[in-house]
C-alpha cells in the first residue's frame, strides 16, 4: 500500500461551550472545557492512520508539554512521528475554540507550525517520499514551505492532495502540482471566485478549479454532503451521512484523511468521498478534534 505523507500543523485545542457569542467586553459562563489534540495537519494524519493508511508526519512542535502530548497522541493513532521536530525556541501551536450551538469559532496561534521552512520540508519529503505515495498538506503552515512541498512532491511522482485552509490565493503555476484540491464553500469562493450553493454552482466551481490546473476538485458542503469532479469529467455528488451533531471541529479534516486513505486503498473518487462522508458523520457526533475521529472498523460498521 502507498504511504500517506502529511506536512501540516499540530495544535493543542482549548475548547469551551458557550450559549452564544459574547459581546465586546462581556464575560459569559461556559461549560464543557476540554483540551484536545488538533491542528489540520495532525487531524488529517490521524484520520488517515485510523482508516488504515501508513502515515508519516512532517511537522514541528515546541519543546514543551503540549508538543510532547501531541506527538505521543499522533504516534498512538498509528502515524510515524520520526520527522516531527521538537523546537526549543518556539511554543507549540494553539487553537482557542468557542463552541456555540454545534458550530465553532476558532482563534489560532501558529507557534512552531510556521517554524519549518521550504528547505526543511523538501529535504524530509525527498528522504521518505516515493513515486505513488500520497502527499497531503493544508494552509496552516508557512505558505512558502507549503508551496515548495507541493512542487517537490509533484516532481517526485507523489499524488498530491491540497486543502487550502485557511484559504489564500495560490500562484497560477502551483495548480498543476495539485492532483486533488479539497475545500469548503467559503474557501472555494476565495480560491476560484465561485460560491457553491447548489449543484449548478458546485459544478461551475469544480470546473473552474480544474481549469486552474487541479486534477480533481472536491467541495465539502457540511450537511449538504460533498461534490467532486475528476479527470474523467463526470461529477460526483455524495450526500452527508446521518449524524447527531455535537462538535464539527474535525469534520473536514476527517473527510480529507479519508480521501487520502481511500486513495491508498485504491478506491475510486466516489468511494473515497462516501468513505469520508461516513467517517465525518461519526466525527461530528463526538466532542473534540482528534479524539472524535473514527477507526476503519467503526466506519465499516456504520455503513
Amino acid at each position: 500500500m502507498s504511504k500517506v505523507v502529511v506536512f501540516g500543523s499540530m495544535n493543542m485545542d482549548l475548547s469551551i461551550d458557550a450559549p452564544r457569542m459574547p459581546a465586546a467586553g462581556e464575560t459569559l459562563s461556559g461549560s464543557g472545557f476540554i483540551t484536545a489534540a488538533g491542528g489540520k495537519g495532525a487531524n488529517q494524519a490521524v484520520a488517515a492512520a485510523r482508516l488504515g493508511a501508513d502515515v508519516r508526519m512532517i511537522a514541528a512542535v515546541g519543546a514543551d508539554g503540549f508538543g510532547e502530548e501531541l506527538a505521543r497522541g499522533l504516534a498512538d493513532a498509528g502515524a510515524d512521528v520520526a520527522l516531527v521536530r521538537r523546537l526549543a525556541d518556539v511554543t507549540t501551536g494553539v487553537a482557542v475554540i468557542l463552541r456555540t450551538e454545534g458550530e465553532n469559532r476558532i482563534v489560532l496561534h501558529a507557534g512552531a507550525n510556521h517554524a519549518l521552512g521550504a528547505t526543511d520540508v523538501v529535504s524530509d519529503l525527498r528522504r521518505i517520499g516515493e513515486s505513488g505515495d500520497i502527499f497531503v498538506t493544508q494552509g496552516e503552515c508557512d505558505p512558502a514551505a507549503t508551496e515548495a512541498a507541493l512542487r517537490a512532491a509533484h516532481e517526485q511522482g507523489l499524488y498530491t492532495i491540497y486543502n487550502p485552509a485557511p484559504a489564500r490565493p495560490a500562484p497560477d503555476d502551483l495548480w498543476p502540482c495539485v492532483d486533488l484540491v479539497c475545500l469548503n464553500e467559503t474557501e472555494c469562493q476565495i480560491m476560484c471566485g465561485v460560491l457553491p450553493v447548489d449543484d449548478a454552482t458546485c459544478l461551475a466551481a469544480v470546473r473552474r478549479l480544474r481549469e486552474l490546473g487541479a486534477g480533481t476538485a472536491v467541495i465539502t458542503l457540511g450537511a449538504a454532503g460533498s461534490f467532486g469532479l475528476g479527470p474523467d469529467g463526470e461529477p460526483v455528488r455524495v450526500p452527508a451521512a446521518p449524524a447527531n451533531v455535537v462538535d464539527t471541529t474535525a469534520a473536514g479534516d476527517t473527510f480529507i484523511g479519508a480521501l487520502a486513505a481511500g486513495r491508498a486503498r485504491g478506491f475510486s473518487l466516489a468511494e473515497s468521498m462516501e468513505w469520508g462522508a461516513q467517517a465525518s458523520a461519526l466525527t461530528v457526533s463526538r466532542l473534540g478534534a482528534q479524539p472524535s475521529i473514527p477507526t476503519a472498523a467503526e466506519v465499516e460498521a456504520a455503513i
